[in-house]
C-alpha cells in the first residue's frame, strides 16, 4: 500500500542555485524540522549513489533513515529512494525544477510513501499528515533557499 504527497513552490533564486542547495541534502534540517541530524556517504559532492543517513522524529518516534540518490540531472531533476527498513518508507521522491520567466525557480517536491508490515495500517495517517504539511513544507524550502542560507 502506498500514497503520495507533493507541493510546488516558486523560489526567487536562479535554478542553478536552487539545484545546488537541494542536491546538498545536508541542508534538509534547515527546512525539515523532523530531520534531527544528517550526513552523507561518500563525502564530497552529491552524485548518483550518494547515501544520506538521517535521524528523524515522526509522531514522537525517532527512526534512522537512509536515502540513496538515484538520479541527478543538473539543474532540473533530483530523485531518491529510501534504502533503510522502516514501517513507512519513501519508495521514491524527488525535486523537479524549472526556471520561471522572472529568473526564479519553480520547484515541485514529491514523495511516494509505502507501508510495510504494521506500516500498512499507518500509511493513511502518514500520507494524510504529509499532504496536510506539503504546502508549508514548500514554503519552508522557499524561505531557507531565499534566506541566504543557500
Amino acid at each position: 500500500m502506498s500514497t503520495q504527497f507533493e507541493a510546488t513552490v516558486d523560489i526567487d533564486r536562479p535554478i542553478e542555485d536552487v539545484f545546488a542547495y537541494l542536491a546538498d541534502g545536508e541542508h534538509d534540517p534547515e527546512f525539515s524540522p523532523r530531520v534531527l541530524e544528517i550526513s552523507k556517504t561518500p563525502p564530497g559532492p552529491t552524485a548518483v549513489g550518494t547515501v544520506f543517513h538521517s535521524t528523524v522524529k515522526d509522531a514522537g518516534v525517532k527512526t534512522v533513515r537512509d536515502f540513496e540518490i538515484s538520479e541527478l540531472s543538473a539543474p532540473t531533476r533530483i530523485r531518491w529512494h529510501e534504502v533503510s527498513t522502516n514501517a513507512v518508507t519513501a519508495r521514491e521522491g524527488g525535486y523537479d525544477l524549472e526556471p520561471t520567466r522572472d529568473g526564479g525557480t519553480r520547484v515541485r517536491i514529491f514523495n511516494v510513501l509505502e507501508g510495510h508490515g504494521v506500516g500498512r495500517l499507518l500509511i493513511p495517517f502518514a500520507g494524510g499528515a504529509a499532504r496536510k504539511d506539503a504546502p508549508a513544507f514548500g514554503r519552508r524550502i522557499k524561505t531557507a533557499v531565499e534566506s541566504g542560507t543557500a
